[in-house]
């Protein structure tokens, strides 16, 4: 939803103002320790009346951006959330864990846990395929000790690069139309990116932080103490890999079917094809995965009726402050976003006339910057970049780097107005201060070393 706002100020004050909101935010939360969602949500008010939105339009400009943000992630998260109770509850995720264990070594577990992730990442969305792993990297955690970062900063570093730099995830599918890439190019040098990028800057960056942040494992999605699981024999190992791995084939049933149609190879209108296509949407495949997870994890193991409804009924409860703070932190986004900060700081940034590539990556990190998501910034930096891709003479090599130094800028500098920064520092259970050391770090390393490979390939290309 957008609003109908034209901004009043000029980009001097627009961007003290957007410092200052974040600042206030910081300070409320860290120094006086008011609780994030209220601070979000008097910070986004505050900001709309000093940038000049109407009266009329604040309270609209709130809600369209909590609802927005809660319309991606409410789903994704209550879902993944009742998926993570049931294969925890049940045994699954400490019969994989030790599965895992046993495959790679202790010593290999982050990486272990690091690599599935890069495999589930590749279809499935940032927030559902974190929440989906989590159960596993907790169990992991709890297994071998050593503290929840040196596991879960991989894991979640992972789904990371993966939904920045490659096809078929929103953002680079995006760029790379408004650029007329080659998909698939993208996807072969995306893949090239993120992997060696995750490596450095996630993997090995989270066994250092897991060594200088020792944190608990928390048990938001552990349901409670274990004399209130039901009982039962632990599902084998292979049974909890098919139900993590439903929802990828469901999701790439869908990117199959979209590909088929844009090729002609299928009636895109067909009414068997749009069954499949909605089969295969996100939300959907996971309320799939979780009927079937019911049945398999619950069910068939004797768990059934007013058991199993309490089962996936407390899933909900621990997660619901964390959907609220993510909602609440889109909502700040948007509120920068449609207050024309983002805008005014791009505009700045394309007039300097450096070379594209760098262009590309400085503008999406400014957009990134002021408003927060990801998705939002790649694909506006890649519409102010459109003009000087398609009028000049680059390469297909040379425009598929082009859309990756744009998505290596969009994921830079993960701070207060992105929700994904409130997703990850809440279910991991840190406070601000440690997630912007340790989360808004590992992003921004994230984008400069995607910007630098990108840069090579640009190069040679």
């Amino acid at each position: 939803m957008e609003i109908d706002f034209d901004p009043v100020l000029g980009a001097g004050p627009l961007l003290g103002i957007a410092a200052g909101a974040v600042a206030v935010l910081l300070l409320l939360i860290i120094r006086f320790r008011v609780h994030a969602f209220l601070a979000l949500v008097l910070v986004s008010i505050g900001t709309a009346f000093a940038t000049g939105i109407p009266a009329a339009l604040v309270v609209p400009t709130l809600t369209a951006g909590f609802g927005t943000t809660l319309g991606t992630v409410a789903l994704l998260v209550a879902l993944g959330a009742m998926l993570g109770r049931l294969v925890e509850v049940s045994g699954g995720a400490q019969v994989l864990t030790e599965r895992l264990i046993g495959a790679f070594g202790e010593k290999r577990a982050p990486l272990a846990l690091g690599v599935t992730s890069l495999v589930f990442g590749f279809p499935i969305f940032f927030d559902a395929g974190l929440v989906v792993m989590l159960p596993v990297v907790f169990a992991v955690a709890r297994r071998l000790g050593g503290g929840v970062l040196r596991y879960g900063l991989p894991a979640a570093g992972a789904f990371s690069v993966m939904h920045v730099f490659v096809p078929p995830h929103p953002g680079p599918v995006a760029a790379a139309g408004l650029l007329e890439a080659q998909v698939g190019l993208v996807v072969l040098l995306g893949i090239a990116v993120a992997v060696p990028t995750w490596y450095v800057t996630c993997y090995l960056f989270g066994l250092w932080a897991g060594r200088r942040w020792e944190l608990p494992v928390p048990e938001v999605l552990s349901g409670g103490p274990p004399e209130d699981h039901p009982s039962g024999a632990a599902p084998r190992a292979g049974t909890v890999v098919g139900l993590l791995l439903l929802p990828l084939v469901l999701i790439f049933l869908e990117t199959g079917l979209n590909t088929a149609s844009t090729a002609g190879w299928v009636d895109g209108e067909a009414t068997w094809v749009a069954m499949l296509r909605a089969l295969g949407a996100t939300p959907v495949a996971l309320l799939v995965t979780v009927l079937v997870a019911m049945y398999v994890l619950g069910v068939r193991r004797g768990v059934a009726g007013e058991t199993l409804e309490k089962l996936v009924d407390g899933a909900l409860g621990p997660v619901c402050a964390i959907i609220l703070i993510t909602g609440a932190g889109g909502m700040f986004g948007f509120v920068l976003r449609t207050s024309g900060i983002g805008d005014a700081l791009a505009d700045t940034l394309a007039d300097l006339g450096i070379p594209v590539i760098l262009a590309a990556f400085l503008i999406a990190s400014a957009l990134r910057i002021a408003q927060g998501s990801a998705t939002v910034a790649l694909t506006t930096a890649a519409g102010l970049v459109q003009p000087i891709v398609l009028g000049g003479d680059f390469s297909a090599v040379q425009v598929a780097a082009v859309v990756l130094a744009l998505a290596a800028g969009s994921v830079v500098a993960s701070h207060v107005n992105d929700s994904g920064f409130w997703l990850v520092g809440r279910f991991l259970e840190m406070d601000v201060r440690t997630t912007l050391k340790t989360w808004t770090v590992m992003e921004t390393t994230i984008g400069v070393t995607g910007f630098g490979l990108a840069c090579v390939i640009y190069v040679l290309g």
